[in-house]
């Protein structure tokens, strides 16, 4: 992705953040995430979430990335890669979510 595009990207997802309420999941909708997260991205990202054919999803490899681009790749993918977009099944508030309870470290 060029430099501009990016930026673009960037300050697009802000934007589109900023302006929908960040709405928690009720409980089961929580649950469901997090068997979500440990056994469909644990797939590829290992049960554990140290690494396997994706990289490492722990609190400590996620600090440092921004949050829109994490939820950009949970919901669009990673063309030429075997990560899926995510968007048919979740939205943005429950990427968004998702993206979070990694970087607490919920469901390790």
């Amino acid at each position: 992705m060029r430099q501009s595009h990016y930026k673009l990207f960037v300050f697009s997802m802000l934007a589109s953040m900023a302006a929908t309420a960040f709405a928690a999941p009720d409980a089961a909708r929580q649950a469901e995430l997090l068997y979500l997260l440990k056994h469909d991205c644990g797939s590829c990202h290992g049960m554990t979430r140290q690494g396997g054919l994706g990289p490492p999803l722990l609190p400590e490899n996620l600090q440092e990335r921004p949050t829109s681009l994490m939820v950009y790749t949970v919901l669009e993918g990673r063309p030429g890669t075997p990560m899926p977009p995510w968007r048919g099944e979740l939205t943005e508030q429950e990427a968004n979510w998702l993206v979070e309870a990694m970087r607490r470290g919920e469901g390790l």
